[in-house]
């Protein structure tokens, strides 16, 4: 979350700056030196914005403004393309196939203890296909029965997972 909040002010405070900068004395070309705009040195971005790594930054920290502005552009659209889906709706992460699979008859569902992203991922998955298991449940059964583990952190990246994105 604080990745997004910095994210956010960068953007405002490039944005500032592009627009203090004269657009006709910048079409198409490198700003003069002292207009150009200073990247944060520390700045890290993540292998998801394709944009930023595009950029090329000067050994002084600068960028031409036509980059900044595509930079801006990009990042730009991107949150508005993931804003646009719904947080609001919810999608099984399992396929139709899945979805379709009917628990065995006379089944009970289990306790389970439940993960909350803490701890160890591996330790939990472990637990929760040995106790499946004891009582019953195997192979691709497991996969509905999954999100009952969860709760807290681990809940909701589980609610975030694409639909469709798991296919036993």
């Amino acid at each position: 979350m604080k990745y997004v909040q910095e994210q956010d002010a960068q953007i405002a405070r490039l944005i500032n700056k592009a627009d203090n900068i004269d657009a006709s004395h910048v079409m198409g070309k490198q700003v003069e030196a002292h207009d150009e705009v200073e990247m944060p040195k520390k700045q890290h971005y993540t292998e998801k914005d394709k944009s930023a790594k595009e950029l090329q930054i000067s050994s002084d920290g600068f960028i031409p403004v036509d980059q900044l502005k595509e930079f801006i552009e990009g990042t730009i659209r991107s949150k508005i393309e993931g804003s646009s889906r719904s947080s609001f709706t919810y999608s099984k992460p399992y396929t139709p196939r899945i979805d379709s699979l009917k628990m065995p008859m006379g089944y009970q569902p289990t306790m389970f203890q439940q993960f909350d992203g803490k701890g160890n991922p591996k330790q939990h998955v472990a637990y929760f296909v040995e106790t499946c298991n004891s009582a019953g449940t195997y192979g691709e059964h497991l996969v509905k029965q999954f999100v009952r583990s969860l709760k807290g952190n681990a809940f909701d990246w589980y609610t975030d997972l694409e639909a469709g994105s798991i296919n036993g």
